[in-house]
Parts: structure tokens; sequence; C-alpha cells
């Protein structure tokens, strides 16, 4: 009994570690090959940087990328405002329709996105009349990105203690003090994971994307699917790698701020300072 005790986390590790390969080998193929010497996707041919410096004077590329950033940043910032105070109402009030609400706000986290697509497609074309461009394109992009702000933010809030808005108000405290001065401090860490995830999701879809974009709003993702139809070659791979490096560099970043505002959360809250 105790032998097996013994082997089960060697195991344990060694099915983490194939999980892990399962998971990453194909990102670090794809890193590699972007510095391959020959147009080749399965062989390696000799090191270069050559299709780096392609794409940092590819006209279509950066202009893509320009606007996936416009898009991104845009949708992030309205769907992390709309989704903190939905997920405040949500966790703090007690109302009629509640849990309706609640399940409309998650619909777009179980609807393929394949129908959220086209439904919003037939909505900004039939119903509100606007013609597709970066404006729908930024309209789509919040309303998908709100309800994973939603679900964040509600696990932040949900381990709230009400406690000290009470005993902020007993201290002369208005609401709106009450929320800026403990509520956001306290949820910070979870308003910038899920902007993080927010800005993610943003970042690389491609189906809502498709139908809901017009004539001069063609984002980086859309770029590179429609480059696939000539086939994989080291300058996609060289694309995919720095839209790669630059997501990772701001979740560490957001990593950082999300830390620093969780420990600022806990030891900056003064409720006395609020009579």
């Amino acid at each position: 009994m105790s032998t097996k005790s013994a082997l089960r986390p060697r195991y344990l590790k060694l099915h983490a570690i194939l999980v892990f390969a399962f998971l990453f080998l194909p990102i670090v193929v794809l890193v590699v090959f972007s510095f391959n010497k020959a147009r080749s996707a399965t062989d390696f041919t000799g090191f270069t940087t050559h299709w780096y410096h392609d794409l940092i004077h590819n006209e279509n590329a950066l202009r893509a990328f320009r606007t996936t950033l416009k898009v991104a940043i845009t949708a992030t910032v309205l769907a992390t405002i709309i989704g903190t105070l939905a997920s405040f109402a949500l966790t703090r009030f007690r109302f009629r329709g509640r849990v309706g609400y609640s399940t409309l706000i998650f619909v777009s986290l179980v609807m393929p996105e394949v129908v959220m697509g086209v439904s919003l497609l037939a909505f900004f074309t039939q119903v509100a009349h606007m013609k597709l461009g970066l404006a729908t394109l930024i309209l789509a992009h919040t309303t998908f990105c709100i309800a994973f702000v939603v679900v964040v933010v509600n696990a932040r809030l949900a381990s709230f203690d009400n406690r000290l808005l009470e005993a902020a108000a007993d201290l002369g405290a208005t609401p709106l003090q009450g929320f800026l001065r403990i509520v956001l401090p306290l949820a910070a860490p979870g308003i910038a994971a899920g902007a993080m995830l927010a800005f993610t999701i943003s970042l690389d879809d491609v189906v809502i994307t498709f139908f809901t974009a017009g004539a001069g709003s063609n984002t980086l993702p859309l770029y590179i699917f429609g480059q696939l139809k000539f086939g994989v070659s080291p300058s996609i791979n060289a694309l995919s790698t720095f839209v790669l490096v630059f997501s990772l560099v701001l979740l560490a970043i957001a990593g950082l701020f999300s830390a620093r505002s969780a420990k600022r959360g806990v030891t900056a809250i003064d409720v006395n300072a609020l009579g």
C-alpha cells in the first residue's frame, strides 16, 4: 500500500508533463518555425529573422493590428464598466427578475459564436439599420465581453463583507462614497482580471468579427485567417508569434497590477476616514 502511495506522485508528475506538452508544444513549434529560413512549414532549414523584418514593413498587417487594438481597447473599457456595474447590482441588490437578468447575461457564454455573429449581423442591418464597420465591430465585441467581466467580478464580490459598507454608512458615508472607497478597491483585482480576459478574448476573436466587420475594419485575426488560404508560411508564424508575445506581456502587466491592487485593497482601506 505504501509502495502504491509513493508511486502516485510520479504518475501525477508524468501526467502533468504530458498535459503541458500537449498544450504548449504546438506553440513552441510555431515560434521555432517563425525563424525558419525557408518557406516550408515542415522542414527547418536554417535560422533567420527575415520574416519579422517583412512583418514590420507589412502595411496591411500593421493596419489590421491597429484596428484590432482600437476594437479591443474600446470594447474592454465599455465591457468592464458595464460588467462591473452589473455585477455590483446583481450581488448587492434583490429585485424582481434578478435571476432572469443573470441568466440573460450568461447566455453569451454558452451560445455558439456562429449564432451570436448571425444574430448581431441581423440586428445591426435589419433593426438598427447600421452600416457594418468599426462601430458595429466595437459594439459586437462589447456585447460578448460583458458576460466574461460579470463572471470574474461576481466571483470577487461574492466574498465581499457587507459589514464594511454598513460600518461606513454608520460613520456618515454616502452610498457613492462607500462604492468608490470600499467596494472598488476590494474589487479591483477582479475588475482587472475581467478586463484582461475581455481584452484577450476580443483580441483573437474571428467568428463574430467575420460577421460584424465591414469594409476597412479588418482585424489581425481576420488578416491571418485570410492569409492561411495561401498556406502556412513563416510570415504567418511570425505574425502569430508577435500576437502571442504581445498577449503574454499584457497578461504579465495585468498580473502585477492585480497583485498590487489586492495588497492595496486589503491594507489601504480606512473605514474611519469615511466619517
